[in-house]
């Protein structure tokens, strides 16, 4: 699974698990097609996007069906299971990896809801910062005028249900009018996908955090997470949506709007790391983004060595740019097993402390002797680079180099990918040399900021570098409580949090699991 890779690549070991993206997203309008199977393909090609649930909507004239389950979709779906979903022209799917709600069946997408003018199905990618904001709205709306009064606020438990509880309180208005009174009241990251019984809608924040590209079919339109899915299913690119925008697509074709005014911060982890390799952001082909980041790397930390090599598959085009650049040559000193992902089956102890070698294997007749470059996307706790040295050095490498494709990941992120804690981040507490000391290499290379910017052609003010140096594009609200469980648990955590103050004048802000102080720690 090409640029997948790097999501799966971290789960090299079990205890060191790498930033996990938070969703993808997919939808298309398309009369005349099988839509179900289109969406099960688009998925399929966003499956590195998320990898704990996965839920096809799709709309039969007045009536809206969904089937949604735990697992990767290729277990969710099946023939049997798309056929029952045939017939429609019009459908959303998604693919998740929890970063607001427990991973659980009632958390997986697409969220559905009966409102006034039909059913509402929705799916996101992203993550809300003011959720808190949005649960106090939901409740003065979700009152006396309610079938069940506090019913909404009551099942609302991630962000993404939020959204679509607060869309159903505007009984006398569209969804398109419904989606233009939320859309400007939320902050954070937001990619949308949703529809009604006729109408396919995507929105994206007026930040454009996280990336939404728009494509044409012969007969229909699709929205998507990332161009791959778009290719996948035979659409051709027509343009990103654009930050701030919703857009709308029915049988009278294709209308626009504006719900807030733009102000571009794309994710630059997605160059890094997260997005495919083939896939297409402000024009760049990530691959190439990723080789140009690897030349330059090769400048910026040129190492004495004899052979060039990825750590597969997230380090391998920065691997071919570092050895074009260097004129070390570039060769595979490393065999991953394809076939071991994501698995629901717990291993046990003697089996964990295989750790990388489950799914790594060196050459151990192309690297005896030499002296390696070993190229890899980001580090973050550092197990796994730690045991991939202790490998290396097995198998008879001289000396290891390390070198990463990204600068030293310093903060977690709250606008949709799931980092480590502060505390657990090993760049946080040590630097360079002590990072390298801690990992057993014989020197550590990391990309500078400027460096990886420059390789995107964006401007640096055009993209969120908030986990590499701390400047958070969304304000992060004083009030708020940002974390998975926060409206499953909203009172107990308001309690454990109260009082706290973190970095910066911010309160502490919990950013994925087990990180609810994670701007207080060192």
């Amino acid at each position: 699974m090409p640029g997948g890779d790097g999501l799966l690549n971290h789960d090299l070991d079990p205890q060191d698990r790498g930033p996990q993206d938070a969703c993808g997203v997919f939808g298309v309008w398309a009369p005349r097609e099988e839509v179900a199977k289109l969406t099960y393909f688009g998925l399929y090609a966003l499956q590195h996007r998320g990898q704990e649930s996965a839920g096809i909507a799709v709309a039969k004239g007045s009536q809206t069906m969904v089937f949604k389950d735990m697992g990767l979709v290729s277990q969710v779906f099946n023939e049997a299971t798309l056929e029952s979903l045939g017939g429609a022209h019009l459908a959303i799917g998604h693919c998740r990896y929890s970063t607001t709600g427990a991973s659980v069946w009632q958390n997986a997408q697409p969220t559905f809801r009966s409102t006034a003018t039909g059913g509402l199905s929705l799916g996101h990618n992203g993550n809300l910062t003011n959720t808190l904001e949005l649960q106090a709205w939901l409740a003065e709306r979700d009152s006396d005028d309610s079938l069940v009064p506090g019913s909404l606020l009551h099942e609302a438990t991630t962000d993404t249900a939020l959204i679509t509880a607060l869309m159903a309180t505007f009984p006398g208005s569209s969804t398109e009018e419904a989606a233009m009174e939320v859309l400007p009241r939320l902050r954070g990251a937001f990619c949308l996908v949703f529809m009604d019984d006729q109408t396919l809608y995507a929105a994206r924040d007026p930040q454009g955090i996280r990336p939404l590209v728009l494509g044409r079919l012969e007969t229909g339109w699709v929205v998507a997470s990332e161009t791959a899915a778009l290719d996948i299913v035979g659409a051709s690119f027509v343009r990103e949506i654009a930050p701030g925008e919703l857009v709308s697509i029915d049988e009278n074709g294709l209308r626009t709007r504006s719900f807030a005014t733009p102000d571009p911060k794309g994710c630059l982890f997605e160059y890094v790391y997260l997005a495919r390799p083939d896939t297409l952001i402000s024009g760049k082909r990530l691959h190439s983004v990723r080789v140009e980041v690897g030349r330059t790397l090769a400048h910026e930390h040129p190492a004495d060595a004899d052979l060039v090599i990825p750590v597969p598959e997230s380090g391998t085009p920065a691997a071919i740019g570092y050895a074009e650049a260097s004129g070390i040559p570039y060769g595979q000193g490393l065999v991953k097993n394809s076939y071991v992902g994501r698995t629901f089956i717990q291993p046990s102890q003697t089996i964990r402390q295989l750790g990388i070698r489950l799914k790594l294997n060196p050459l151990r007749d192309v690297i005896a002797g030499k002296r390696l470059v070993v190229v890899d996307d980001s580090i973050v706790r550092g197990n796994t680079q730690r045991a991939l040295v202790r490998m290396l050095r097995e198998a008879g490498a001289a000396e290891v180099h390390v070198r990463i494709s990204s600068p030293p990941v310093k903060w977690p992120c709250f606008y949709g990918i799931d980092f480590a804690s502060r505390a657990e981040l090993i760049a946080t507490g040590l630097n360079d040399e002590e990072i390298c000391r801690s990992i057993g290499a014989d020197s550590l290379g990391y990309v500078s900021l400027d460096g990886l910017v420059a390789a995107t052609d964006r401007t640096k003010d055009q993209l969120c570098r908030a986990c590499f140096d701390g400047v958070y594009p969304v304000e992060l609200p004083l009030a708020e409580r940002l974390g998975k469980s926060i409206l499953e648990d909203g009172a107990r955590q308001e309690e454990s949090l109260a009082g706290r103050r973190g970095v910066d004048g911010l309160e502490a802000a919990v950013a994925g699991v087990g990180a609810a102080d994670a701007l207080d720690r060192p």
